[in-house]
């Protein structure tokens, strides 16, 4: 897990180097991809998932060395065969988990957090699920168990092989000529992020896009029919919890009130989008039915808004650098404090930023319960004897919120999302 600290600490500052590069070029280029709130809540959702994967909030059902045990047949070495043999069975089993979220209701909903932001850009990859709580990724490495790949080679090519999707997240490159049939581009990447008929649930690859040529699931970014992003239920909210668990909530929802017994099972296991005949106009759910008509999420921020986001967005990453900075000289519980701080932190802000009534008097608690937790004479020296530099900075932080908390008002509300 530590290793994974410090892959972070590489990790999140280069992608956000990267991101900003983006928006910059965008400016320059007259063709700006982003959009303030859509950014931030990209932003955030990455946080979360950082947290959730962290503190190892998962079931895991089965594992792969427990598999490599039982099923190989042969114990390969550690050469770069191996290694590339490894790459290609995680590419493998990574399509068809991705497909298995696009096609079944329950699964769909580890997966609607990633396709959410009706932008396309590079901060959008980072729109990582914090609900896909049972880990089940084992059992679609079976082939690499059997042929005996190593669990280390394993655990270190996967977080690799999640980092290298993200370049491709990005709407100013074009075709790539000879790559297009080798490996996924931006190209191929804009239709599967995309809610247009043609392109829905198509190009479902990760880094080889032999493997959608091979399944029929295909499709080639057209000319004549630009891509239109989202989904076509729209989240219609900046925080990244709700978008997490939104399509969940629904699914059981249906599932309560459905009279139909058989479906109160079903509903979770029928195709993505299925709903029970008889809940279907009790609990309408606005659907964009025309994609060239869609209308996206807004919110009015003033200037006063924009800054007092930024500043809990900065707020909030030092507190997530100190956790991932200082884990290891943390004990378990510590971690756990931590990482919900963080949590309730992200939940609060981005909930202001969707201009609920009631945030206001959260994000008052929120603070004043912070503030008191860091200040409390045990939780102050274990933080301070870390680093006193942190502890300053966050109490800055919470108090700094607390006293613009009197001055500033959320944002309201534009576009409902749908059309």
């Amino acid at each position: 897990m530590e290793a994974y600290m410090n892959a972070l600490l590489i990790a999140i500052p280069s992608f956000s180097i990267l991101v900003l590069f983006e928006v910059a070029y965008g400016h320059f280029k007259g063709f700006q991809t982003y959009s303030f709130s859509d950014t931030i809540t990209s932003l955030t959702s990455g946080m979360t998932q950082i947290i959730k994967n962290s503190l190892g909030l998962i079931i895991i059902l089965i594992s792969y060395p427990f598999l490599f045990d039982n099923l190989s047949l042969i114990r390969l070495n550690d050469t770069y065969i191996v290694w590339i043999l490894a790459f290609i069975c995680i590419d493998f089993a990574q399509y068809w988990i991705h497909r298995l979220k696009h096609k079944v209701n329950i699964f769909w909903n580890i997966h609607v957090i990633h396709h959410s932001s009706e932008e396309f850009n590079l901060a959008c990859a980072l729109r990582q699920s914090i609900s896909n709580l049972i880990g089940f990724t084992a059992f679609f490495l079976i082939p690499a168990a059997i042929i005996g790949i190593p669990y280390k080679v394993i655990s270190i090519l996967t977080p690799l092989h999640l980092f290298a999707q993200f370049w491709y997240h990005t709407r100013h490159i074009g075709k790539l000529g000879i790559l297009e049939y080798i490996i996924v581009t931006p190209s191929q990447h804009r239709v599967h992020h995309a809610i247009n008929p043609e392109y829905i649930d198509k190009n479902l690859s990760a880094i080889f896009c032999v493997w959608d040529r091979i399944f029929g699931t295909f499709q080639e970014e057209l000319d004549e029919i630009e891509p239109v992003y989202g989904v076509l239920k729209p989240v219609q909210t900046w925080n990244p919890f709700w978008i997490n668990f939104q399509h969940f909530w629904r699914l059981l929802r249906d599932a309560y009130y459905t009279k139909d017994w058989k479906a109160k099972f079903l509903i979770w296991f029928k195709p993505t989008g299925w709903r029970p005949n008889d809940v279907l106009k009790k609990f309408p759910i606005k659907t964009i039915e025309n994609v060239n008509k869609q209308i996206k999420y807004r919110t009015k921020e003033n200037i006063e808004n924009k800054v007092w986001i930024i500043f809990q967005f900065i707020g909030i990453n030092t507190l997530l650098y100190f956790f991932l900075i200082f884990y290891a000289s943390l004990d378990p519980s510590n971690r756990f404090e931590l990482g919900f701080i963080v949590m309730v932190s992200i939940f609060g802000f981005t909930s202001f930023m969707d201009g609920h009534s009631w945030s206001k008097r959260f994000e008052l608690i929120r603070c004043s319960l912070i503030l008191i937790y860091f200040l409390f004479p045990i939780k102050w020296n274990l933080y301070a004897n870390n680093s006193k530099v942190f502890i300053y900075s966050i109490l800055i932080y919470l108090t700094f919120t607390l006293i613009s908390l009197l001055f500033i008002s959320p944002p309201k509300r534009l576009m409902d999302g749908t059309s």
